[in-house]
């Protein structure tokens, strides 16, 4: 059994995707721990047969399902993956996670994956989305998951990180070749970004991480989101539409990135923001 790390994975009715995961990661011979949130199809099945460890705990958002894994499963490697279902470990980076030795990284807390983001089988490779680097890897007990954000999940960790460029994870749903899967999964997430942006108006929450403009790559979304929040509502998503689809060149993505980015930085982000003007005139009404 792998003595360097463990992973671990959420799933919610995942049958199409963890077969893909797990096959790619049974080499490495590490302990997989696996999180549920109440699957009805073969995903647990197919977790005991890769001889996975399940969990399972109501899903109220990926933070708090993060939270809840870390502080749920013993784990005893001194490394930690966390993935989501929908992803897929390279041979590259397959490779770099069969030499990686703890000692080789006596300093480091956590390291960043490279990740390539897929739409309807399109790599997303412009538009801000690549090179796009996740903290996926981290010391047992040092990592954890901040709560301060209701929907866009990320690990924390203190002290120094690696990036680990060559080598991704593959990142694709094929739940969302359906239109009307994407609409709908993005329609609930916009009803918990419209509520986080509300308390952080209301100053009920705070950036976990120190924005830095050159810092880390979370350091440096955190100062971007920041700059975010002071933008006005309802004109900020023809903003960052503008912004990813001239400025970082979305349109050479075609057309199947352009629609990826005209509804993920568009729909998506005009929705969140007439929904929170919608919650401020209940509460200004009510008042």
């Amino acid at each position: 059994m792998n003595k360097e790390f463990s992973f671990i994975i959420l799933t919610f009715n995942e049958e199409e995707h963890l077969p893909r995961l797990l096959q790619s990661i049974a080499g490495l011979n590490a302990q997989t721990f696996i999180l549920d949130s109440g699957s009805t199809d073969q995903t647990l099945a197919i977790a005991q047969q890769f001889g996975a460890l399940v969990k399972t705990n109501a899903f109220e958002n990926h933070p708090k399902q993060w939270d809840f894994a870390l502080k749920n499963f013993e784990i005893s490697t001194p490394w930690i993956i966390g993935l989501d279902a929908d992803q897929i470990v390279t041979p590259e980076l397959f490779k770099q996670l069969e030499s990686f030795r703890d000692s080789d990284y006596a300093n480091i807390n956590g390291i960043y994956f490279n990740r390539k983001n897929y739409f309807k089988g399109k790599w997303i490779r412009f538009g801000g989305f690549y090179p796009k680097y996740l903290l996926k890897m981290f010391r047992t007990g040092v990592g954890f998951s901040d709560l301060n954000e209701n929907m866009d999940h990320r690990f924390i960790v203190p002290g120094q990180t690696a990036i680990w460029k060559k080598g991704h994870i593959l990142e694709e749903n094929l739940k969302e070749n359906k239109i009307s899967f994407w609409i709908a999964k993005h329609n609930r997430y916009s009803d918990l970004i419209a509520q986080e942006e509300i308390e952080r108006l209301n100053k009920q929450r705070e950036q976990t991480l120190k924005p830095k403009l050159f810092g880390n790559p979370d350091e440096r979304n955190a100062w971007l989101k920041r700059l975010w929040w002071k933008l006005p509502l309802g004109l900020r998503p023809f903003f960052y539409f503008s912004y990813r689809l001239i400025f970082k060149l979305g349109f050479l993505d075609g057309s199947t990135g352009i629609l990826f980015h005209f509804l993920q930085a568009f729909w998506f982000r005009l929705i969140v923001d007439v929904k929170i003007k919608e919650i401020l005139k209940e509460t200004h009404s009510t008042k």
